[in-house]
């Protein structure tokens, strides 16, 4: 597994699976093949798929530990960067098919309504994880600083749970959220308990 995860061309495979969802979205739209409702399906799909690079970008260090394959670390950057391109192309079917790029109307409905504020405001924290996600700006944070700083990542994925719940619920469709919820918690929770499990060492350290 290690010598697959190794791989020269691991990422680029990877990169190019990540890509499948928008491709087949992309020709959709363009065959008319998204049902009676394209937008919303649009919508839908997009805002799903960054879920689910979110979950995916934290599943890759219990992953790590827990299977002892320290090379997953190298697609965890690919696969965040992956989750905000979906957020962005989920923001931006918002803005298009749901408000006509009507930027006054954009500003004025974000606060009114709480399931796209939580999505914006997870975009939004998104925005400055994606900006440092290079080797680059670990340097120049300090590594201690830049890992703060993607800890925020937490946050995206409660905020994205969220938005997804109240999204769902208007439309008593909460199965779904509830598949999410429990993967978030199980990645979380097993932070937690790392966590917890480190703490008595570093008590006894000098």
């Amino acid at each position: 597994m290690t010598k697959w995860l190794m791989h020269a061309a691991a990422k680029p495979l990877l990169f190019a699976v990540s890509l499948l969802p928008f491709a087949g979205l992309l020709y959709g739209a363009l065959a008319n093949t998204l049902g009676a409702n394209p937008a919303e399906t649009l919508l839908r799909s997009t805002g799903d798929w960054t879920l689910r690079f979110v979950c995916i970008t934290l599943a890759i260090t219990p992953l790590r530990v827990e299977l002892k394959q320290p090379a997953l670390a190298r697609f965890r950057r690919l696969f965040g960067l992956f989750a905000f391109f979906y957020g962005c192309v989920h923001f931006l079917c918002y803005s298009w098919l749901d408000m006509g790029f009507v930027w006054s109307d954009i500003v004025r409905d974000i606060p009114k309504r709480p399931f796209v504020l939580v999505g914006t405001a997870a975009l939004l924290l998104m925005l400055p994880l994606a900006a440092t996600s290079f080797n680059g700006a670990i340097k120049a944070l300090g590594a201690a600083r830049w890992r703060l700083l993607h800890r925020a990542v937490y946050a995206v994925a409660l905020l994205g749970l969220l938005h997804f719940f109240w999204m769902r619920s208007a439309k008593n469709d909460i199965g779904e959220v509830a598949v999410y919820a429990a993967i978030i918690a199980v990645l979380l929770g097993w932070r937690v308990r790392e966590r917890l499990r480190a703490r008595p060492l570093a008590h006894r350290s000098p």
